[in-house]
């Protein structure tokens, strides 16, 4: 069955076909290493964890690519401009006063930690940009030796008027913006088109106290060895180039980067790789909270470790991620996380139920298949394990069909339905007690203590005439 992907850049399902047959390279634009991710960040990440493995699952090799920002992504990027504002790596230091790199290393770990717990599968590669600097400094000079970037004394820019066309992602036309606008607090008179988006920015004006710059072969007049650093847009362009090559199979964000970002990434990296930069665009759409859009503001904002302090496990916000497609908005509640809390458990015990040794169901397989193939449907994927387990099929089978669906959802069911629970000298009393009870046909001692094993904090469910245990 041929995987089908909404391409954001034709607005149409298209079907699947790599560079190079069988293998893919997947990139997902990564956090800015400025602050602890809230559960939105952490949806994407999911989003892009389920596609991984349903190409996994399909049986393609998969090269999956996710960056790190620890420099020059500014945060003018929040009003629609990326040239402007201030970095938001250097915002972070002065907040806490710590070396930009500090900074970058203690969100990282947060990241990384949040990350496991959802059960995410590392990518192969994890580029630091900072750790790029030559290959963006590279990809540079080979757009002005094109004729596709110009210098002025306060930065090298992109000439968006020489771009194929420059607004396909969106299919919007150019505005018409006032010349000379943009680079920050510093109106640059050189600047040619409004449009024009930085490559490099020098050590100069608005950015003289940059705690983060290079030297460059680049040159400006009020500046030595062309001393500066990358724009955020050439961040993502140089490291793809150098671990996916010239064209990425399949690259994901956020759809606040279609506009600018991704826009800004395809007119470098075609203008410098003289090919298309990528075949196929995905875009997930926003979690909202209550309806609304996150504000830190308004204590919406959360992270991963305000939902773990209100009793959740993060496999619980993980089966709620999982009930939305990655293309539509997603409303989170604390309610709509209980019922996933529940669903979740509920599944968990039922399969706990089952024995093990069963066959993977082919019609089930053949029907899961269908729905993740088309354009990675989740959601219908996960109403099939209800499905299964309504349907007539042995239990043995549907628990090791469930089992083989879940390399895709990443529930982490084996390892929950193996656990193996610490039962009190108490509880196991109670137990014996009881299977004396069922055995002198005592039905209401049995009640009886079935009730005080619940007062324990655990569930006694009979099966096959033997007593299953499971914590509530």
């Amino acid at each position: 069955m041929t995987l089908k992907i909404l391409n954001t850049e034709s607005k149409q399902k298209e079907g699947f076909q790599p560079v190079q047959e069988n293998k893919v390279n997947f990139y997902q634009c990564g956090p800015t290493l400025y602050w602890t991710q809230h559960i939105g960040n952490m949806r994407a990440v999911v989003m892009a964890d389920l596609i991984n493995r349903t190409l996994k699952y399909l049986g393609y090799e998969v090269n999956f690519v996710r960056n790190y920002t620890d420099v020059g992504h500014l945060s003018g990027d929040n009003d629609g401009d990326a040239d402007t504002g201030v970095d938001r790596m250097e915002k972070a230091a002065k907040r806490e006063n710590l070396e930009p790199l500090k900074i970058a290393e203690k969100y990282k770990k947060i990241y990384e930690e949040d990350i496991q717990k959802l059960n995410t599968l590392l990518p192969n590669h994890r580029p630091e940009a900072t750790k790029y600097i030559q290959e963006m400094q590279k990809m540079v000079l080979e757009l002005l030796e094109k004729g596709y970037a110009y210098s002025t004394p306060l930065a090298i820019y992109f000439d968006v008027s020489k771009a194929k066309n420059y607004h396909r992602l969106t299919g919007q036309k150019s505005e018409n913006q006032k010349a000379g606008a943009g680079n920050g607090k510093v109106k640059d008179e050189e600047k040619r088109n409004p449009e024009d988006f930085t490559l490099w920015f020098f050590k100069v004006g608005f950015h003289k106290n940059a705690l983060q710059t290079w030297k460059s072969p680049f040159s400006s007049p009020l500046v030595k060895d062309g001393e500066g650093f990358p724009g955020w847009h050439m961040e993502c362009s140089a490291m793809a180039r150098k671990l996916c090559g010239n064209t990425i199979d399949i690259k994901m964000g956020g759809i606040e980067h279609i506009p600018i970002h991704h826009t800004n990434e395809i007119a470098q990296s075609e203008a410098a790789n003289g090919e298309k930069y990528v075949d196929y665009w995905v875009h997930n759409e926003h979690l909202l909270v209550e309806g609304k859009k996150m504000s830190k503001s308004e204590g919406t904002s959360y992270s991963l470790q305000e939902v773990e302090e209100k009793g959740f496990y993060p496999i619980d916000l993980r089966y709620f991620f999982l009930q939305a497609h990655y293309r539509s908005k997603q409303n989170f509640t604390w309610d709509s996380l209980k019922a996933s809390q529940t669903a979740r458990k509920k599944l968990v015990e039922k399969l706990k139920t089952f024995s093990d040794g069963g066959k993977i169901s082919k019609e089930w397989k053949e029907k899961f298949i269908q729905k993740i193939s088309d354009d990675f449907s989740i959601p219908e994927a996960l109403s099939l394990i209800w499905e299964i387990l309504k349907s007539d099929l042995p239990d043995v089978d549907k628990k090791s069909t469930i089992l083989d669906f879940d390399k895709v959802l990443g529930l982490n069911l084996e390892k929950e339905i193996s656990e193996k629970i610490e039962i009190p000298v108490e509880v196991k009393k109670l137990l014996e007690e009881r299977k004396k009870a069922r055995k002198e046909k005592n039905w209401e001692k049995s009640d009886e203590l079935r009730e005080k094993v619940r007062e324990f904090g655990f569930e006694v469910k009979d099966v096959d005439g033997e007593q299953k245990i499971s914590k509530i």
